[in-house]
């Protein structure tokens, strides 16, 4: 039998509980997979709470790497031994095995780990559609602001701007947090309690950025908003301190013509050649050393709770993930 994470109503942290599952056989289109590492997001806890719709009871997670053990009828492009990493729907991941749809499967390399992927494959993906498809503007020497610049899509964004030439100001709640931050490629950090939007005119010469990226939500969008240049972006792509406020259209042209979005990863792995156009980026850049993913926190299948608790709580450092 295998052991998956479960949950029947949604609230806090306990309501997962570890159970047996039985893994049937693979139907037509479909993969069985033997997972190795398991991805631990923000995004999962936007389920678990009910802020994200399931049907329960359901399964958790949405991010792993492992091995295909069988495969269903018509499938094609992979086999039995292949090794394969994921980030989508259905949820279900916090698993030792199941069932999965073969159309959300990435080949993954020999060369890189099961639990570098499960740490890295939605973070990755993230921060290789932020950075190459919706601003593609971007260029070397231009300035960016990161919310959460320590975290498991900023280490991930702040190594890829980087390689980039891109000046990266991250934004971050501790000293040691912005001391990591600047080790992995940032080029100036802001602790969140200082004076962000002083600090940023400071840096830019009264300019502002072009860009700001922000995944932390309801705390931060107002301050990201007020670092933008003249015609700048703010890319709110997390909600990790709560929902989004109403954004006042009037607001944006008083405040130098700005433009918002609200991307979601889904929308920029939709379609299978994009998909591996990204993951092909993604890995290019992990091979060749420019990104090194770090993985701050390890954990047994068994310790959902405690590690969904020390997420919300913000103790985490880099990505997260469960080894099985």
């Amino acid at each position: 039998m295998a052991q998956a994470i479960v949950f029947e109503r949604t609230g806090g942290p306990d309501v997962l509980e570890q159970v047996e599952v039985a893994v049937g056989a693979p139907g037509p289109g479909e993969v069985l997979i033997r997972h190795e590492a398991v991805g631990l997001n923000f995004a999962d806890t936007y389920f678990r709470t009910g802020y994200y719709p399931s049907t329960l009871p359901s399964g958790m997670g949405v991010e792993a790497a492992g091995v295909v053990l069988q495969v269903g009828p018509g499938v094609t492009g992979f086999g039995a031994g292949d090794r394969v990493t994921y980030t989508g729907s259905p949820l279900g991941a916090y698993s030792t095995e199941r069932v999965m749809p073969a159309g959300s499967l990435i080949h993954l390399p020999d060369d890189i780990s099961a639990e570098t992927a499960a740490a890295m494959t939605m973070r990755g993906l993230t921060t290789a559609y932020l950075l190459t498809r919706i601003c593609p503007s971007l260029r070397p020497g231009d300035t960016v602001l990161l919310q959460a610049a320590a975290g498991g899509v900023g280490l991930i964004f702040t190594q890829w701007a980087k390689a980039m030439g891109i000046r990266t100001i991250g934004v971050v709640s501790t000293e040691a947090k912005a001391q990591i931050a600047r080790d992995h490629g940032c080029t100036e950090t802001v602790l969140r309690d200082q004076d962000v939007v002083g600090r940023v005119r400071e840096l830019t010469d009264g300019a502002g950025v072009p860009v700001a990226f922000d995944s932390v939500g309801q705390a931060t969008v107002p301050t990201s908003l007020d670092c933008l240049a003249r015609r700048g972006m703010l890319v709110a792509f997390g909600t990790a301190s709560g929902p989004i406020p109403p954004i006042d259209a009037f607001q944006l042209a008083a405040k130098g013509s700005l433009y918002f979005t609200r991307p979601a990863l889904a929308d920029y792995i939709a379609d299978p050649v994009e998909r591996a156009e990204l993951a092909g980026e993604l890995f290019g850049l992990v091979r060749s050393g420019d990104i090194d993913v770090r993985i701050g926190q390890r954990y047994a299948l068994g310790q959902a709770v405690d590690a969904h608790r020390k997420l919300e709580s913000g103790e985490t450092v880099g990505s997260s993930v469960f080894v099985c």
